[in-house]
């Protein structure tokens, strides 16, 4: 047997898979810890989180994965690590950490952001990084510089959470095109890293790590890794890549013209596009997709909102012993519109899609004598929703054309209500696939390691789940009546 391991590193939880290369089926898997990995917040804004934990969490993941799927070490051919975006993690010469990472939802960084486009110049820095520095990992690196001198000072190299995770496992210190351009260190006009981010921040470029091709031999397991994780020593790292475009590349999501979405924690809707635009306003996020090349451009272009499975998580945890499931069962019993309920779910940091304002949660419309929880359960959903269609409509802008979205069948795409609305309010196709970012990491490395000669042979095996057709119209007035309410708050 052959068997390739996904590490997929959320901010949630660790998981791991082992996909049986042949039949494309997951052998085993798990994930650690069994309650969310704590988020530290020591001051309004920040959100950072231990990457130790991160990597003893990967461990455990592993062996039970191996565990329950039978198999021995010396059938573990590659491993695939997908992670959590825009993080920053400090190391310094002995590789040690300097200081605890600095993860996506943190949003201390986007003055340094902010001036860093006003300096370098719109039309400059949006041509050559297709964003503006926002909040991303350069900034969050000029946060450091200014406000941790003493730490900043001893910095050897600075990290993506995905590329410390491999540096862990084979002791390489070394990043993608992909992961540069999620932290704006990435010129599409030079296909080559951002000089002009690196001069207006002070950053010396050998703090970058080593360029490796997304696909490839990016170092194999050191013996000590190897005894820690159960596997043989020299099994290639073979591929990585950023949790979205990663769970993009999981749905065969590859090509021109073709959607990803996911909720999990945050909710995200990714097109990919051969041509090099941006949104003037940045409320939308072009990088490079897992396949870009200088010769053939795939550019993934990333809607984000940070309040989304975390919102349902929140309801779930006011409405006491109650599961997830019998939240979708409640939130079916009310109509389309929640009877005037609405929720804003904006309530987990600054939004991108909001020009990085953080407005916070907000329920409207609530009336105590017509209201009831399952109405909750169903505005919550409908709330993600119409969060998504407000980004996408800003993503029609910059030429991606929704006509199809394909998921894997977790998290709230597991609702009728959430998949039929997004249907609906959208005019687009849902088709939702028995795959997860673990499971597309396996494949990524299949393909890093020559597993799969082509990207057509490792998906012919991706199994489809359920298509939902939109009902048009149906959400139309409900939409329009939360857009309303937004458009109110954010004047």
């Amino acid at each position: 047997m052959e068997y390739l391991l996904g590490i997929d590193m959320g901010s949630s939880s660790v998981k791991a898979s082992l996909l049986d290369a042949a039949s494309g089926r997951c052998a085993g898997s798990s994930f650690y810890p069994r309650t969310e990995q704590k988020i530290f917040a020591p001051q309004p804004g920040f959100a950072e989180q231990d990457p130790q934990c991160w990597y003893d969490c990967a461990k455990d993941a592993v062996r039970d994965a191996v565990k329950k799927a039978g198999a021995r070490p010396e059938e573990v051919k590659a491993i695939g690590i997908a992670y959590q975006m825009h993080g920053l993690v400090c190391v310094d010469q002995k590789k040690n950490i300097l200081r605890p990472a600095i993860i996506w939802c943190d949003s201390r960084a986007v003055p340094y952001g902010k001036a860093a486009f006003e300096a370098i110049g719109a039309e400059k820095c949006l041509s050559h990084l297709m964003n503006s520095p926002g909040n991303f990992t350069a900034a969050k690196l000029a946060w450091v510089k200014e406000k941790e001198p003493a730490i900043y000072a001893k910095i050897y190299k600075i990290m993506l959470p995905g590329d410390w995770l491999a540096m862990k496992l084979t002791g390489e210190v070394c990043t993608t095109a992909s992961g540069l351009s999620e932290g704006m260190f990435w010129d599409f006009k030079n296909e080559k890293p951002a000089r002009l981010v690196l001069d207006q921040f002070g950053f010396s470029p050998t703090l970058l790590p080593d360029l490796v091709p997304t696909f490839w031999h990016q170092g194999g397991l050191t013996a000590a890794a190897a005894s820690e994780f159960g596997l043989n020593a020299g099994t290639p790292v073979s591929y990585r890549g950023g949790d979205q475009p990663n769970n993009a590349l999981s749905l065969n999501v590859l090509n021109p013209g073709e959607i990803a979405a996911t909720a999990g924690t945050s909710g995200v809707v990714y097109g990919v596009t051969n041509k090099k635009k941006f949104d003037p306003q940045s409320r939308v996020n072009t990088f490079a997709h897992v396949n870009h090349a200088a010769a053939d451009p795939r550019l993934g272009v990333l809607l984000c909102i940070n309040g989304t499975g975390i919102l349902k998580a929140w309801v779930k945890r006011l409405m006491g012993a109650v599961s997830y499931d019998e939240i979708n069962r409640l939130a079916e019993t009310v109509p389309a519109g929640s009877d005037g309920l609405t929720i804003l779910p904006f309530g987990n940091g600054a939004e991108r899609v909001l020009g990085n304002r953080h407005i916070g949660a907000q329920i409207a419309g609530l009336d105590f004598n017509r209201h009831t929880r399952a109405h909750l359960c169903r505005a919550v959903q409908e709330g993600v929703v119409f969060s998504f269609m407000y980004g996408m409509e800003i993503m029609k802008e910059t030429g991606i054309e929704i006509k199809t979205i394909r998921a894997g069948y977790a998290n709230m795409f597991m609702s009728d209500v959430f998949c039929e609305t997004l249907a609906g309010v959208s005019g687009a196709t849902i088709e939702l696939y028995e795959t997860d970012g673990s499971l597309g990491a396996a494949r990524g490395a299949g393909i890093g390691a020559g597993i799969y000669g082509s990207f057509e042979e490792a998906f012919k095996t991706l199994a489809k789940r359920k298509t939902v057709y939109p009902e048009a119209g149906k959400y139309t007035e409900a939409y329009a009546a939360w857009k309303k309410h937004l458009d109110g708050v954010l004047k």
